[in-house]
């Protein structure tokens, strides 16, 4: 059976090949067993010895390779693996594998693998625009060949176009999606609200919170990675959104509101960890108010209560909501349960340390009708996925 944490590597004759050090390198790093296959040409760019010291694997360059303990190489090398990578991918590869050849050790491994192959070309711009280059391509995307699109810009000889391999980072990112979790997941469509709603007082100056973003994207990281179809809802942030999530961008309370309701219909978990503002002015200046002597007020307005709104019009729906509390944390939170009429709270109290804003940890309450769950601090990745694993137990 395939380890789900095994990737295969492929590198062929591109300059582009001392990138997949670095892609070696981050793989490794994120857990992964990696394998190597080179072709011939490639070595004359990087040698084998690189990646070896960076897998701690031997890195296979011939099809009769001695002293090696597979029995039949490309087929052990194939089962083995969760999903290959061939980066970077001449014009060359791609043809032979649209048209059947298997004629190397590099060939013949991805010829016999079952698992996902993602393909990451390299080469030069009039050599990827090719009409056969291009045909080659589409007929391997016919047979669920995965490509990661090469990138425009200034190549190795020096022409300017598409051509350029996708960055290491970018093209794990792939990967992960692919076989870092299980898919518990698959077919379900979350919806997650993250980061501080802006309420406006002039063009100049607005009401908000200290609220970054970094618990929202964690769940939408962590739901993407698990199969879901994620569209995250964000306010103002300083979290980076995750790779392959919808991404819907509001300013304020009353935005929010509205893009949440266009998508609530069509989900199935909503998890709501922005920071929403529970008042807004009661009048927008179009101009910059003025400094005068003396003090100022502002009058403020109720903002609409999302929360209360899907509880009260959630059909088969997952509400998760979130409390942030400095006191009487579990009394509140089980009053909001109940007032809102959501599945689940997640409460936290601020004044506990690596809780709270701008943190890359959390230590938070899991609160259900049935059960209350406190969880020691962690990274918000892995507080992410210790709610998302207790949403799954309840919704199977």
């Amino acid at each position: 059976m395939s380890d789900k944490k095994t990737v295969l590597l492929c590198v062929t004759s591109s300059i582009a090949a001392y990138k997949s050090a670095y892609l070696a390198r981050v793989l490794v790093k994120n857990g992964y067993n990696v394998n190597v296959i080179m072709s011939k040409n490639a070595t004359e760019f990087i040698t084998p010895l690189t990646f070896e010291r960076l897998t701690n694997n031997k890195c296979i360059t011939d099809t009769f390779e001695k002293n090696y303990t597979y029995d039949v190489e490309h087929i052990s090398l194939a089962k083995a693996s969760a999903a290959v990578i061939i980066a970077p991918a001449t014009a060359n590869i791609i043809g032979k594998l649209a048209n059947g050849i298997a004629d190397d050790m590099l060939s013949t491994t991805v010829m016999a693998c079952k698992c996902p192959v993602f393909i990451a070309p390299a080469m030069n711009t009039n050599m990827y625009e090719n009409p056969i280059v291009q045909d080659n391509m589409n007929k391997l995307k016919k047979f669920g060949y995965q490509f990661i699109e090469p990138q425009s810009g200034l190549l190795a000889c020096g022409d300017t176009g598409k051509g350029k391999m996708e960055e290491p980072e970018k093209i794990a990112q792939h990967i992960f999606k692919e076989i870092h979790c299980q898919k518990d997941l698959k077919g379900k469509r979350v919806i997650v609200t993250a980061g501080a709603t802006m309420e406006s007082i002039d063009p100049v100056r607005f009401i908000t919170n200290h609220s970054t973003g970094k618990m929202g994207c964690a769940f939408a990281k962590r739901a993407m990675l698990r199969g879901a179809d994620v569209t995250l809802i964000a306010a103002n942030m300083t979290a980076i959104p995750p790779n392959f999530v919808n991404v819907v961008n509001v300013k304020s309370a009353s935005d929010m509101f509205e893009a949440v309701k266009a998508e609530f219909d069509n989900c199935d978990i909503v998890i709501k960890a922005a920071a929403v503002a529970d008042y807004t002015p009661v009048v927008t200046y179009d101009n910059k108010v003025k400094k005068e002597d003396g003090e100022m007020s502002i009058s403020l307005k109720r903002t609409d209560d999302i929360l209360k709104y899907l509880g009260k019009n959630k059909k088969n729906q997952f509400l998760c909501g979130f409390s942030m509390e400095t006191e009487n944390m579990l009394e509140n939170s089980r009053a909001k349960l109940k007032k809102k009429n959501v599945d689940m709270i997640v409460a936290n109290n601020l004044k506990v340390k690596g809780a709270g804003f701008g943190t890359d940890t959390n230590v938070v309450t899991i609160i259900t009708n049935n059960k209350v769950q406190e969880l020691p601090i962690m990274s918000k990745e892995n507080v992410a996925d210790k709610i998302l694993d207790e949403i799954v137990s309840i919704i199977k």
